[in-house]
């Protein structure tokens, strides 16, 4: 385990404030509970441009994007950032599937790059900590998703 300065443990309790900030909040509800796109024309559908969705996922991904770049760079030791943060990992797991045709779309094959690198070693992390977690957690991960589309679905069948 590296050594964490007072100046680390700092920036990680900013960085959970941010997370606290109603705006950022409600973004990261929305987006953990409509976010489920597996193409390019549902992201359209999902977010489209000048939308408040479209508004949400932006904040939702620039915000794990630049926390992923301050790990990544030894700003804050990724040991200690892993042990209390996992949502970034699932907000990757939801663009996954259209990650591709935003770099395409974009001619930015390293959008959310930082995001990425860090999820895969987080992934690594907690794969050697807790065997089969990754897979569990993913399981999880889908059965609120159905169980959320099901509550969307019955709702608006009422």
């Amino acid at each position: 385990m590296g050594q964490v300065t007072n100046e680390q443990v700092n920036l990680m309790l900013r960085l959970y404030e941010e997370r606290r900030e109603p705006k950022l909040r409600e973004a990261r509800d929305w987006f953990s509970a409509n976010f489920h796109v597996k193409t390019a024309d549902d992201l359209i559908r999902v977010c489209p441009p000048g939308s408040k969705e479209n508004t949400y996922m932006r904040m939702v991904l620039g915000y794990w994007e630049m926390v992923a770049s301050i790990v990544n760079r030894g700003l804050i030791d990724e040991e200690f950032f892993f042990e209390s943060n996992g949502e970034q990992w699932a907000v990757w797991e939801q663009v996954k599937p259209v990650i591709g045709a935003w770099r395409a779309m974009f001619s930015s094959p390293n959008f959310l790059a930082n995001l990425e690198t860090q999820c895969n070693h987080l992934e690594v992390w907690r794969e050697k900590r807790s065997p089969g977690s990754n897979d569990a957690i993913r399981k999880v991960l889908a059965q609120t998703q159905q169980a959320t589309q099901a509550q969307k679905a019955q709702a608006a069948a009422s």
